[in-house]
């Protein structure tokens, strides 16, 4: 039997049917199309700015750079801090092709750890410092690799071209050159330049590309400060002191050379020194200003003090005699010695000082009284800041009235029981040499905006401390103590000097007593006497073998003073016998 064909129906589509459905995909491929033109629309007019916004998001980042700190000179306009221009080392982690490669050449080029190098080039952000402000043979061994991803920028670095003369006066700055000691700190404020917001751009390739421009940032000023600081007189301070603190082993040394009438600061040296180009290398201490933040047991130095009180007080003149006890005297139990076991009888006011006699210190300080005693060591501006403009200044120890007692007096008499900076020391001293007015001690003389002298910083005075009669008289004394006293080692060939010698045992904490080995050494004095341009503090601490302030000290003071006063033109005794004859 043969099979039946299967009937397949036919299927009819009616004209009208057909047109209807095109007519519907019409207007679908309409809708589609009007749809489209009008994302378009959105995209490119109306959210125009918002998606170049991000595109360019995507392709430049805002990076900010440190320009324009303002420099630092001395009086004489000689540059002490300036910005050199250096380059820094970053990366675009995504750009790096190979790690491991490129941390072994960074870490061998900037000599850094690989460790770390790997974590910062592992990071998913798409800028990471590696080195900031590297050396030039640093740079010229990377280019010459130049591998992908990694990139350099301009920055500026703070340079101090006298390496390290007067860095604890002018101090150093960190990384993002902001002040963190010296000048540099306390006058951040006013030289600090601009934080720069620069834009950096990745070229078609997604390769980040220089710098292209600044935005929201303003040209630098052409600013700075200007020091009282003579670099040439604090030349002669550092080779000075530097010197004798290494033949006597010492500890540590500082020198201050002011101006007593103006309270002009021409030098400060610090021994040990550091380079403010590579502070991080020194230990935190050596960064320490010991003129302004350490304070010392004055010792004898402080008897011109005890003098000009007395004097001033009417309790003493300088002929006034005291007897000194044959070199022992018992205060509250307490046996009082002369310095190298002198044994002294009757000494005038002049002579106790010149000779340095404790127990005729303590003799005249009972004469003046404890309050008396106290007011004057006050008006001398001892236990108080001097208000010089520099960071971390000490206040000293000095008791109340009310911690007195008997032994204070005698103590205090001879400087023990009170401890000064040497700018406070120096600062009261140059009171006695000006006539009798205590002044701010200043280290700075100018401020400079847009290439001129904005400001300039006046001569300041605290206070009247003793009358010109008594500095007068006081002066004499300090003269007859280098003349004929202790400060012998000080005198100048052709000058007058006046000065005194102080020889201070240090207090052993662990002992709880005076040291019979560790003493600071020193010399405060000032020249001419009686017109005096220069004073010059010397404090040596802990030299060895040697420890009298008349062998140690005395003569940094006189090759300092005589360098200095040949270096200003001051005329010697000889000089100005000549220039009065011909007027």
């Amino acid at each position: 039997m043969g099979r039946k064909k299967e009937k397949i129906p036919s299927v009819s589509v009616s004209r009208g049917s057909l047109k209807a459905r095109l007519i519907l995909v019409s207007v679908l491929f309409t809708l589609f199309g009007s749809g489209l033109i009008g994302r378009l629309f959105f995209l490119q007019v109306i959210k125009h700015e918002d998606l170049v916004s991000r595109s360019m998001g995507q392709h430049q980042m805002t990076v900010n750079v440190h320009y324009g700190r303002g420099s630092i000179y001395d009086r004489n306009m000689n540059e002490l801090a300036a910005n050199i221009k250096v380059e820094s080392v970053y990366v675009t982690p995504q750009e790096i092709k190979n790690k491991k490669k490129t941390t072994l050449l960074l870490a061998k080029a900037l000599k850094m750890d690989e460790k770390l190098i790997l974590k910062k080039i592992s990071s998913r952000r798409s800028f990471v410092w590696i080195k900031r402000k590297v050396s030039p043979a640093e740079i010229a061994r990377l280019r010459r690799d130049s591998p992908s991803g990694v990139n350099f920028m301009s920055e500026d670095k703070r340079f101090f071209p006298k390496r390290e003369l007067a860095s604890g006066v002018i101090g150093f700055t960190g990384i993002d050159n902001q002040g963190l000691a010296g000048i540099e700190h306390q006058y951040d404020g006013m030289l600090k330049g601009n934080i720069v917001k620069t834009v950096m751009r990745k070229d078609a390739r997604g390769k980040q590309v220089q710098f292209n421009g600044r935005v929201n940032g303003r040209g630098t000023e052409n600013r700075g400060m200007v020091l009282a600081i003579d670099e040439v007189i604090q030349f002669f301070a550092e080779y000075h002191l530097n010197k004798q603190v290494k033949k006597y082993q010492a500890k540590s040394g500082v020198v201050i050379v002011m101006n007593p009438s103006t309270g002009e600061v021409y030098a400060i040296a610090n021994m040990p020194q550091y380079n403010p180009n590579n502070y991080s290398a020194y230990k935190p201490k050596r960064w320490i200003n010991g003129a302004v933040s350490i304070s010392y047991e004055p010792g004898s130095i402080f008897k011109p003090i005890l003098a000009a009180a007395a004097i001033d007080a009417g309790v003493a003149r300088p002929h006034d005699i005291f007897f000194c006890e044959n070199g022992e005297f018992d205060i509250g139990g307490k046996k009082i010695g002369e310095a190298a076991n002198h044994k002294f009888g009757w000494l005038t006011l002049q002579n106790v000082i010149s000779q340095s006699s404790n127990i005729g210190s303590v003799k005249v300080a009972q004469q003046l009284g404890k309050r008396s005693f106290y007011g004057y060591i006050k008006k001398f501006g001892f236990g108080q800041k001097t208000g010089v403009a520099l960071p971390g200044e000490a206040v000293g120890r000095f008791k109340e009235l009310e911690g007195w007692d008997e032994r204070s007096l005698a103590s205090i008499s001879f400087g023990h029981e009170i401890s000064a900076t040497p700018l406070q020391m120096i600062s009261a001293v140059s009171a006695i040499a000006n006539g009798g007015t205590l002044m701010v001690p200043r280290v700075t003389r100018a401020i400079i905006k847009k290439g001129m002298l904005a400001k300039r910083f006046k001569p300041k005075a605290v206070r009247r401390v003793v009358s010109i009669q008594t500095s007068r008289q006081v002066v004499e004394i300090m003269k007859h103590s280098v003349k004929t006293g202790t400060g012998g080692k000080a005198a100048i060939k052709g000058y007058e000097v006046a000065g005194k010698t102080g020889t201070a045992q240090k207090y052993d904490h662990k002992m709880g007593g005076y040291s019979k080995t560790a003493y600071v050494s020193s010399f405060v004095g000032f020249v001419p006497a009686d017109d005096a341009k220069i004073a010059i503090l010397v404090m040596i601490d802990e030299p060895k073998g040697v420890h009298w302030g008349g062998s140690v000290a005395a003569p940094v003071f006189k090759n300092i003073g005589r360098e200095t006063l040949r270096y200003l033109n001051v005329p010697s005794n000889d000089q100005r016998v000549y220039i009065l004859d011909r007027a």
